[in-house]
């Protein structure tokens, strides 16, 4: 895959993830703009949020997470969720 379509693929995602995280945040009435590079706990989340998060990621993508990849490194952004979307996805 050329890096053209692997970077079209991550904005792809990004997008979506996006739509995903400002779903949950309009949810918990949050009306702070969150940017891509923004901590989940900077736009507001919480741990418990956080939770939602992986489950609404994985019905999004159709996707399953797996246990070892639930890691604050992995969810700290919404860039860092996109990473390891496509990654996931590109594995299947």
């Amino acid at each position: 895959m050329g890096t053209g379509i692997m970077n079209n693929s991550i904005a792809s995602a990004g997008a979506r993830i996006v739509a995903v995280v400002q779903r949950l945040i309009t949810e918990r009435s949050i009306v702070r703009p969150v940017s891509s590079d923004d901590t989940l706990a900077q736009a507001g989340l919480t741990s418990l949020d956080a939770v939602r998060l992986v489950l609404l990621v994985e019905d999004e993508f159709s996707i399953e997470i797996p246990v070892g990849e639930l890691t604050l490194a992995n969810f700290r952004s919404i860039s860092t969720i996109s990473r390891l979307v496509n990654r996931l996805m590109n594995q299947a």
